[in-house]
């Protein structure tokens, strides 16, 4: 099975590097480039990481960071989530339907009671 991908994002350790310890120090460098946020986005930008971004603000912060996209965006391989094997309603693990052959019960049918 494939790796699944996944990444860290790494926008407020780049800002403390370039010495910007608070969050609206980019308003005003991104509204010299023509993108303006509100100090609640630049927050969940720097503070949470983002699961759509637009190019244009990634480009803006590579510029005002003076940094690559590799410095930003850290891609990791995430191991595959192990399945658990099912459990029959017994609590036991559910046997191979292709070993048991005859060993099955039949389905029972309930009919009508006859009423006098």
């Amino acid at each position: 099975m494939a790796a699944k991908l996944d990444y860290h994002w790494h926008l407020r350790k780049v800002m403390a590097d370039c010495g910007m310890f608070s969050t609206t120090d980019l308003i005003p460098p991104l509204a010299e480039r023509g993108i303006t946020l509100s100090s609640s986005q630049v927050y969940r930008l720097v503070v949470e990481r983002p699961e759509r971004l637009s190019l244009k603000i990634l480009m803006a912060l590579l510029d005002i960071l003076d940094c690559t996209m590799d410095d930003l965006i850290e891609p990791i391989a995430v191991a595959g989530a192990v399945k658990k094997p099912k459990k029959a309603a017994g609590g036991g693990p559910v046997p191979d339907s292709e070993g048991l052959g005859g060993l099955r019960p039949k389905r029972a049918r309930i009919r009508g009671v006859d009423r006098p």
